[in-house]
């Protein structure tokens, strides 16, 4: 057995790791939330242990080493630029040339002898096994699409059932991805209510802070609604969505809050106003809720592209004919 380069790691989650997980979850510092690439030892392996491969971003190298807790374990850490498994992926740093690059370069086929790499399910569209096979030796394996089944797996000789295989995205799994929906488009949030409360002021004698103030902030109370509906409400609600599109979906739920908002909270308001929010409140929301269509299982990279290059136009054009309007009662109401 050949002499060893190997960062020692444990199973065990402290303080640090539960708040960094935090941080990055609310998407601080989050692009830089990584583990360094190369070969970790969990316990104490031999040159019969299994080794387990996983991305550099440390919210999956935790996930793993947390699930392989009393094993011996060898974990070799692919550098995908701080990304997960799953993204990596598609994006082609969790990769053919990576993993090839890491398996010479930690010299494993000297420390293992078995020559098997058991790597997770969702990181196979961006690895080609029979180039790992013929330029390497190694043999991959596709483990199970949670963590929280490896030891499942390896009870069952390394094979997974179909509940293994099966890619959820529960109410849970939804919630988890909200806060960095909520805090990514923050700045561009406050952007746009700043904007429409500067704009409330104007009307046909001047300006007028008292008008920016009290329509600014209806405004905003409107901006608001549409922005918590695209990052917290549609995700919980995507299961039960009529359409395909996220878009339309976005749209339907804008206009179903924008009209029990308008009936409910300001019946008195002009027939102007109401009919922009009527329109920009859909707009605004489906806008927000297309962010999240890389975040699920439910889409696809093609499908994205395609969904994004037919609606927003369309969404542009929607918030525009209520923009109209929303312009128009700054002179009405005077």
């Amino acid at each position: 057995m050949a002499a060893i380069s190997a960062i020692k790691t444990t199973s065990n989650l402290n303080f640090n790791d539960f708040f960094g997980a935090m941080k990055a979850r609310w998407a601080i510092n989050r692009n830089n939330y990584k583990v360094a690439p190369g070969l970790y030892s969990l316990g104490n392996p031999d040159e019969n242990t299994s080794v387990f491969v996983t991305a550099n971003y440390k919210l999956s190298f935790d996930a793993l080493r947390k699930n392989l807790s009393e094993l011996d374990a060898w974990i070799l850490v692919l550098d995908t630029k701080g990304v997960n498994v799953w993204c990596a992926a598609g994006k082609g740093t969790f990769g053919t040339e990576e993993l090839i690059n890491k398996i010479e370069s930690t010299n494993l086929a000297n420390i293992v002898s078995h020559k098997k790499l058991i790597l997770p399910q969702l990181g196979a569209v961006g690895i080609a096994a029979h180039e790992i096979k013929q330029k390497t030796g190694f043999n991959v394996k596709y483990g199970p699409v949670e963590a929280k089944d490896i030891k499942k797996y390896l009870a069952n000789n390394n094979k997974s059932d179909l509940q293994m295989r099966t890619v959820e995205f529960n109410t849970i799994q939804r919630l988890k991805l909200v806060p960095v929906e909520l805090v990514g488009g923050l700045q561009q949030f406050f952007i746009f209510v700043a904007a429409f409360i500067i704009l409330s002021g104007i009307n046909k004698s001047g300006y007028s802070l008292d008008i920016a103030f009290e329509k600014g902030l209806r405004s905003a109370l409107f901006i608001t609604i549409a922005y918590l509906s695209g990052t917290i409400i549609c995700p919980l609600l995507i299961p039960i969505f009529p359409f395909r599109r996220f878009s339309l979906n976005g749209i339907l739920i804008g206009l179903i809050l924008s009209t029990l908002t308008l009936l409910i909270a300001f019946p008195e308001i002009s027939i102007f106003e109401k009919l922009a929010w009527i329109f920009m409140i859909p707009a605004i929301n489906a806008y927000v809720f297309l962010n999240f269509t890389g975040c699920t299982t439910f889409t696809s990279l093609s499908g994205v592209l395609k969904e994004m290059k037919t609606f927003i136009p369309i969404i542009i054009i929607i918030f525009a004919i209520g923009f109209i309007p929303w312009i128009i009662s700054n002179f009405w109401i005077l």
